[in-house]
């Protein structure tokens, strides 16, 4: 059986959510706050998180990155009562997969918690990707998800490794934001092309010798980028 955790601390939503994701035939956990909830998550495999924003010990901002930072890729769905772009360009940034703003429907929870078991389930299938990509002084490991510039270790996010390790994996291929977010964040994000250009310029910071006139990853005028051929 496929297993749910819910990290919230407002008891009506959990009773809630227990009940339509139970609907679901999944096994249920949950976690009052954010602190408990990141452990939880560390320590027991799920299918999918519903995760809150705002809760006391860790936020859900805090969990999530957490998360992705321990190389943890549960699918995450934010649960927020805030509708701010804020709030939604920082989630793509840490790692969320989707999101629901309080109050749901019952059916939109479904919807989009359906999604997400078959993104699951995507992952699941894939088989892990043991490559080693070298570019001059450049070494992206796929199985470690490690990259070295000059034999120094790069500190990089997890999205900021998908999306170095996509575009070097098809260097010379031309790719559009709106690709890139679909492929990289597996959500079509539409409207949030710009957190694109916001992990590749951080990227380009840390790999490119002047990230002003990159070598590595470059700008294809009215498409989006490419990595060098």
């Amino acid at each position: 059986m496929k297993k749910a955790l819910i990290i919230e601390d407002e008891k009506h939503i959990v009773e809630l959510l227990t009940i339509h994701l139970k609907d679901l035939h999944l096994d249920v956990t949950s976690a009052t706050n954010g602190l408990d909830g990141l452990q939880e998550a560390l320590t027991n495999q799920y299918s999918v998180i519903l995760l809150d924003v705002m809760m006391p010990g860790k936020d859900g901002i805090e969990v999530c990155r957490a998360l992705r930072g321990a190389n943890v890729h549960t699918p995450v769905l934010m649960l927020t009562a805030k509708s701010e772009e804020f709030d939604k360009v920082l989630g793509l940034e840490i790692g969320a997969d989707d999101y629901l703003t309080k109050p749901f429907s019952v059916r939109e929870l479904i919807a989009r918690v359906k999604s997400l078991l078959r993104r699951y389930d995507q992952y699941q299938q894939r088989k892990p990707d043991h490559s080693e990509i070298r570019i001059n002084e450049l070494l992206i490991n796929g199985e470690k998800r490690k990259v070295t510039l000059n034999n120094a270790l790069l500190d990089l996010t997890p999205k900021e490794f998908d999306l170095l390790f996509l575009l070097a994996s098809n260097p010379g291929k031309s790719y559009s934001r709106e690709e890139l977010l679909k492929q990289v964040w597996s959500y079509d994000f539409k409207g949030y092309e710009h957190t694109v250009n916001s992990h590749v310029n951080r990227l380009r910071a840390k790999i490119e010798k002047d990230p002003n006139n990159p070598d590595f990853i470059r700008t294809v005028w009215g498409i989006g980028y490419a990595f060098k051929d």
